[in-house]
């Protein structure tokens, strides 16, 4: 795949860490949009370096934390629910596993876990929970997984073809891979515009929509079987937004988006973000 033919969407900020300004360039062949100059990676590292780099830790220091929390352990039950609804429990590869608490769940729900975590800070305190981790992908066997999830993290790996093409080659020919991802097509995101705080650029090195998701694995012989809301998501990518468009948590307004954003992508089918799941044509 060759993203060619880009045309400037608009200017966003690294409103976490660096302050830098990026642009996003829009592919209308995938109808992707590409963060751009994308970051070196020798210096993309230098820009996870935040304590408020929210998966990366288990803070509970502010309401906004707590809150993060308590939603995420409602999501961990509806992601287990989700791989149990895809396969028998086998073999379970979760891929930017953070602190690791998915797959504690998934292990106690009777998954044989293997996680991948670049952040040695995030992997410490999951190796304390008792999740085993791989070095890196090419060291694992070809189609040895039942299931394969990315939750939030397909926009982060910097090449795209190839980081698709090993989960193509782990994945069993019976196997399922799942993806979430933010979509830049839902309501919070023309909504908030250049604060949307899902582009979260340089970080973010991708932004997918469902064209997107579809074309890209097909072109590596995989279909799209479903596509699922993240309907949490539009609650918290708002409250951010609020933050970076005005410089306060504005609760109120940003669960009125919130709200605004899932009762909109009812209708279009365009929500903050989407789990997709995808097989083995």
């Amino acid at each position: 795949m060759s993203f060619q033919n880009n045309i400037f969407f608009q200017k966003v900020k690294d409103y976490s860490v660096s302050k830098e300004i990026f642009e996003l360039h829009h592919n209308p062949e995938y109808d992707l949009l590409i963060t751009f100059p994308k970051p070196s990676l020798e210096k993309l590292p230098s820009y996870y370096e935040s304590d408020d780099y929210i998966s990366h830790t288990d803070g509970k220091r502010s309401l906004f934390e707590r809150a993060y929390h308590i939603i995420k352990n409602v999501a961990l039950k509806n992601k287990v629910k989700l791989i149990n609804a895809q396969s028998q429990k086998g073999k379970l590869l979760d891929i930017g596993a953070g602190t690791g608490d998915f797959l504690v769940v998934a292990k106690k729900d009777g998954w044989q876990t293997t996680g991948i975590e670049p952040s040695n800070k995030a992997k410490a305190i999951a190796i304390n929970k008792g999740v085993s981790f791989a070095d890196n992908l090419a060291n694992l066997e070809s189609h040895s997984f039942d299931i394969i999830t990315m939750w939030h993290v397909l926009e982060h790996v910097p090449n795209l073809d190839e980081y698709i093409s090993e989960l193509k080659r782990l994945i069993k020919p019976t196997g399922t891979i799942i993806i979430a991802v933010p979509n830049f097509k839902s309501f919070d995101a023309n909504f908030y515009g250049r604060h949307w705080a899902a582009y979260d650029v340089p970080r973010h090195i991708w932004h997918f929509s469902k064209i997107t998701i579809e074309k890209l694995f097909a072109e590596k012989e995989m279909k799209l079987v479903e596509v699922l809301p993240m309907k949490f998501d539009s609650f918290y990518v708002s409250l951010l937004s609020e933050k970076y468009k005005t410089g306060r948590m504005n609760f109120i307004r940003a669960f009125f988006v919130g709200l605004k954003s899932n009762l909109s992508g009812k209708k279009t089918k365009e929500y903050s973000s989407h789990i997709y799941v995808l097989k083995n044509k």
